[in-house]
C-alpha cells in the first residue's frame, strides 16, 4: 500500500517549514538511512532521513515551498513491486488520514499542534485554528499575504475546515476579508509603497524562513516583555594577563578568548546567584538547577543563539572547544534543535566589532541577556594615582517581571568580581 510521506515535525516547537530540496527524484529507489530531502526550520536547515524501504513514487510538494504545515503530504512512497496504479487510487482519494505515514527518523513525540491537525472531529466554519495558528494551505496563505486578506475572516472549506485557494479568492471577490492595513502599515509607513512612489531605486532581498522569525520573536519580545537595563564597567587586566599565561601554555593546542571567560564567568555567576537564572510564567517564576548558556553568533540569514549546556561544570578549555564547534555549525546551518533551542540566559558580544556598549533584547522565555562591549585602554585613579587599564562595559537586560533591579544589580557584581579576578573561575 502506498506510504505518506509528510513534513515531519523536527522540534517542538516547529508548527511549518520550507521544503527547501529533494535530494531524492520521483522514480528513486529510497533505503532506510537515506537522505530524501532538505527542510529549512525557522533556525536551521536539515535533513531527512527515510525509515522505509521503496520507490518515491510523486513528490508533491515541489522544493522551494515555504510554509508547508507539519503533518502535510509531501510525497508518497512505492513498496517494491507495487503497480503504479495504486498510487492514482491513492492520490484520487486525497490520501485520507487512514493511510499509513512515513516515520521520520528522530521525528519528536507527537505534540498537541499535531494532534488538533490531525484531529478528525468536525472544525468551525471560518477558517481553523491549531493552537492560534490559522490551518491554511500554503498556496492560500501565499495569495492571502499578495492580496492583503486577513485569513482569520475566511471560512475554510478544505479537510477539517483548512483554508485553500478557492476560499481566499471568494473572500477577496466579497471583499469582506480584506486587511484594513498590510503588515508592514501595521508599523507605520509602508517601506515598498513610499520608494515606489518616489521612484527610489531599491532591490528586494527576500526574507529566509529565519529572518521572519527573528523579526517576530524580538517585535513580541520588546511589546510584551518589560525589559529593565543595568550596565557596569569591568576590568580586564587580570583576565587578559591569564589569558595570555594560559595560552602560552597550551603551546597552540588551543587558545582561549575574552568571550570564554565572559560565559565561563556568566555560568558561575548564575550558580552563585541563582535568583537571576529563571524564566516567568504566569503561576511560577522556574528557576533553573543549570547555567544553560546561549550565544549569540552572526549568520548570512540572522543571528542563531546555539547553547553550552550546564556551562558550570566546564573548564575553560571545554567551554573555547565547544563554542568554536556550535559556531562552525551555526554558521553551516547544521545545528540540531537540541543544541539552540532551551538555554537559560543569553549572551551577546558585539566588542569585536568596537561597539563599546550597547542594550540587548531579551530571548523570551528567559530572563537575561548580558549585551558585551570592546575592551579598551583608558586611564583611571589607582591609589591616588593615574594608571592606565583596560575596561569592558557589559549591559544586562531583565524581565523585570522576574528579575528586579536589584536582583540584576546583584548578579551583576557577582559577574564583575569573576572577570576582575579570574583566578576564582579555575580555583
Amino acid at each position: 500500500m502506498p506510504i505518506k510521506i509528510t513534513m515531519p515535525a523536527l522540534s517542538p516547537t516547529m508548527t511549518e517549514g520550507t521544503l527547501a530540496k529533494w535530494v531524492k527524484s520521483e522514480g528513486d529507489a529510497v533505503a532506510p538511512g537515506d537522505v530524501i530531502a532538505e527542510i529549512e526550520t525557522d533556525k536551521a536547515t536539515m535533513e531527512v532521513e527515510a525509515v522505509e524501504e521503496g520507490v518515491l513514487a510523486k513528490i508533491v510538494i515541489p522544493a522551494g515551498t515555504e510554509n508547508v504545515p507539519v503533518n502535510e503530504m509531501i510525497a508518497v512512497l512505492l513498496e517494491e513491486d507495487e503497480d503504479a496504479s495504486a498510487l492514482d487510487g491513492f492520490l484520487k482519494q486525497g490520501a485520507n488520514d487512514g493511510a499509513p505515514k512515513q516515520d521520520m527518523k528522530d521525528k519528536p513525540a507527537e505534540t498537541a499542534v499535531n494532534k488538533a491537525s490531525s484531529s478528525s472531529s468536525p472544525m468551525p466554519q471560518n477558517a481553523s485554528f491549531s493552537n492560534g495558528r490559522i490551518v491554511a494551505s500554503p498556496l492560500a496563505k501565499r495569495i492571502a499575504n499578495q492580496n492583503n486578506v486577513n485569513l482569520s475572516q475566511v471560512s475554510g472549506s478544505g479537510p477539517n475546515g483548512r483554508v485553500v485557494k478557492a476560499d481566499v479568492e471568494k473572500a477577496m471577490k466579497s471583499g469582506t476579508s480584506l486587511s484594513s492595513s498590510s503588515p508592514s502599515m501595521a508599523s507605520g509607513v509602508d517601506a515598498r509603497a513610499l520608494a515606489d512612489a518616489y521612484g527610489m531605486e531599491y532591490e528586494p532581498l527576500k526574507n529566509t524562513g529565519m529572518r521572519k522569525v527573528i523579526a517576530k520573536r524580538l517585535l513580541e519580545s520588546k511589546q510584551t516583555v518589560p525589559h529593565f537595563y543595568l550596565s557596569v564597567e569591568c576590568q580586564l587586566d587580570n583576565l587578559l594577563q591569564a589569558r595570555a599565561s594560559v595560552n602560552g601554555e597550551a603551546g597552540g593546542a588551543y587558545k582561549l578568548s575574552v568571550n570564554d571567560f565572559v560565559i565561563k564567568a556568566v555560568a558561575e555567576a548564575l550558580q552563585k546567584y541563582p535568583a537571576a537564572n529563571v524564566a516567568w510564567t504566569e503561576d511560577a517564576i522556574l528557576q533553573f538547577k543549570h547555567s544553560d548558556v546561549s550565544i549569540a553568533v552572526a549568520t548570512e540569514s540572522g543571528l542563531i543563539t546555539p547553547i553550552i549546556k550546564k556551562a558550570e561544570t566546564k573548564s575553560l578549555r571545554e567551554i573555547s572547544t565547544e563554542m568554536k564547534e556550535l559556531a562552525g555549525k551555526a554558521r553551516e546551518g547544521k545545528l540540531k534543535p537540541e543544541e539552540f533551542q532551551g538555554g537559560t540566559f543569553s549572551i551577546s558580544n558585539l566588542g569585536m566589532f568596537g561597539i563599546d556598549t550597547f542594550s540587548a533584547i531579551i530571548n523570551p522565555p528567559q530572563s537575561c541577556i548580558l549585551a558585551v562591549g570592546a575592551g579598551k585602554e583608558k586611564p583611571y585613579v589607582k591609589n591616588g594615582a593615574v594608571a592606565i587599564g583596560t575596561f569592558m562595559t557589559v549591559t544586562l537586560s531583565t524581565d523585570h517581571r522576574s528579575v528586579d533591579g536589584a536582583v540584576g544589580a546583584e548578579f551583576l557584581q557577582v559577574f564583575k568580581r569573576l572577570i576582575e579576578n579570574p583566578i576564582l573561575m579555575v580555583a
